[in-house]
């Protein structure tokens, strides 16, 4: 071993030491999805980011999405893809294939890939222990001179509540939690739900110390296009407010600060596409995203 090299690997053991120590059997929630999920070495390299905070004693949980996938699946048995306001308008055979694809395929997918890289990966869908009891999403968006729009989404719903008993259990007996956005609500019909907002509620209802969502974006960026690589609960909403902040990165941020003000001590808009981004985001001084804190 060349022994400048060995003084940089322990070098950075050093430097993550006090991170290990403040995370250590602690909870962080990873909402997985985008190119992370896709890219061959991202995908074992998330993996291996999980398998390594549970080995350390962090309570790792994820929940994915699977957007992609469910299109392709869509597309293949030629039903329509239809969206408003970013949201899947999902009828009862979208709902079948949602569910198929999100549960059957993408779940096991990542359980696999987890176990195979030496973890210990239970799949979960909200069904499981009524593990994400939902409602039905209402939907009205504002027109200009002119009353709100009523959207009907069909079957997409919000979370109400989420059984935390179920993932406690599995963590006690040492397995890493992984969840598919889908919930049921109390006459049991199923609802897609956004991953973001799922992973968002887990993280409060778990207390969890941090809350990640990966994104195919380097984080928040300011009026330069530079990262922000920290923003407090203000400066969030006054980046909404200004139009810094625009498109799909709005519900990410509304999420982050719904997790702050459950509990959640810090969020993180972090970029999946970059390598070992759960580690480096934890783990280092800096991180590869952007944190919002209270």
């Amino acid at each position: 071993m060349n022994p400048e090299s060995g003084k940089t690997t322990a070098g950075l053991l050093i430097e993550a030491l006090p991170y290990i120590r403040e995370f250590y059997h602690q909870t962080v929630v990873v909402k997985y999805g985008g190119h992370a999920m896709i890219d061959e070495a991202l995908k074992k390299s998330f993996a291996l980011n999980i398998v390594l905070l549970k080995y350390i004693g962090v309570n790792p949980v994820v929940v994915h999405g699977g957007g992609p996938q469910i299109g392709k699946m869509l597309k293949a048995l030629n039903i329509e893809s239809r969206f408003r306001e970013g949201y899947r308008v999902t009828d009862e055979a979208t709902m079948d294939v949602v569910e198929m694809v999100l549960v059957g395929q993408v779940n096991k997918q990542i359980v696999n890939l987890i176990n195979l890289n030496g973890g210990r990966a239970v799949g979960l869908s909200g069904k499981d222990g009524m593990l994400i009891r939902a409602e039905k999403k209402e939907l009205a968006v504002s027109r200009k001179d002119a009353p709100p729009e009523l959207i009907d989404l069909g079957k997409v719903g919000e979370v109400t509540e989420i059984n935390v008993e179920v993932i406690h259990s599995l963590q006690g007996q040492g397995f890493i939690p992984v969840i598919a956005p889908v919930g049921v609500d109390q006459a049991g019909e199923t609802y897609n739900i956004n991953a973001d907002s799922v992973a968002g509620a887990v993280a409060s209802a778990l207390g969890a110390k941090r809350l990640h969502l990966l994104t195919d974006v380097p984080g928040v960026l300011d009026k330069d296009g530079r990262l922000i690589s920290s923003m407090t609960r203000n400066e969030a909403f006054r980046a909404m407010d200004s139009g810094l902040v625009s498109g799909g990165m709005i519900p990410k941020i509304h999420c982050c600060l719904e997790a702050l003000m459950s509990g959640v001590e810090k969020a993180h808009i972090i970029d999946g596409r970059v390598q070992d981004c759960v580690l480096l985001e934890l783990f280092t001084k800096h991180g590869v995203g952007t944190e919002i804190i209270p």
